[in-house]
Formats: structure tokens, C-alpha cells, sequence
């Protein structure tokens, strides 16, 4: 059976989310912590919006232990993929190439990511994932 794709977060939720990723499954202390490094939130704010991404079934809550641990349900690049696929759609109407020239054109892309970016299409031509 396919796996569902993951629902669009916000971006409170895709805050908590990328927290999860980058430091594994963690209690709502560890994350209102992580949270309040960059800007001050409350406990309950942190807990109450867990609590909703789990209900949405953006999160995973493990009950077994005293303190309650936050699993996500879906992988960093699913995620992404789903959050790329609804941007495309709504700010370059579909158009993967117009996206990438885009981006290619913008002056942030570095000399390195643009050989990485040939090689990339390289593979993709040769049949290589």
C-alpha cells in the first residue's frame, strides 16, 4: 500500500519539523528550548501546537514514557517534496524550467552548487539516480 503524502505544515509547524529532523525525536522542552533560541515562545504555545501537528498526523506522540516523545511522520525530502510541488504550482504556474532558471539566474547560486547542478543533470540524462 502507498504511503499517504504528508500535509502541507505552516510555518510554526515546519519550524517544529525541521527541529525534529535535525536533532531527532524530542520532548515539547526540547523544542520550545530550541524555539526560544531564536525567538521567545511559551511552553504551552510549543505543546498545544504539537499536540495539533499530531493530530493532523504530522507528527508521530509516543506516550510510553513519563515525558511524551514527538516522532515525525514523514521524512525531511517527503515533506519537502510536497511543500516544492504546491510552490511551483502556485508561483510558477507548474513550470519546473521556470523555477530553475529562476534560481539559476539568481545570485545567491554559487559556482560550486552550478557544477553540482551540471553533474546532477548529467546522471539524469545517463539514466543514473
Amino acid at each position: 500500500m502507498k504511503k499517504a503524502n504528508p500535509p502541507i505544515p505552516t510555518e510554526s509547524e515546519l519550524e517544529i519539523l525541521r527541529i525534529l529532523w535535525e536533532n531527532g525525536n524530542s520532548t515539547v522542552k526540547f523544542v520550545n528550548d530550541k524555539i526560544n533560541e531564536k525567538k521567545e515562545t511559551g511552553y504551552t504555545t510549543t505543546l498545544k501546537l504539537m499536540q495539533i501537528m499530531a493530530e493532523k498526523g504530522i507528527l508521530i506522540r509516543n506516550t510510553e514514557g513519563k515525558s511524551h516523545i514527538y516522532i515525525p511522520a514523514f521524512k525531511e525530502n517527503e515533506t519537502q517534496k510536497v511543500l516544492l510541488g504546491k510552490f511551483l504550482d502556485s508561483a510558477f504556474g507548474g513550470s519546473a524550467m521556470k523555477l530553475a532558471m529562476q534560481l539559476l539566474g539568481s545570485e545567491k547560486t554559487s559556482r560550486k552548487e552550478l557544477e553540482q547542478i551540471k553533474e546532477l543533470i548529467n546522471k539524469i540524462e545517463r539514466g543514473e539516480k
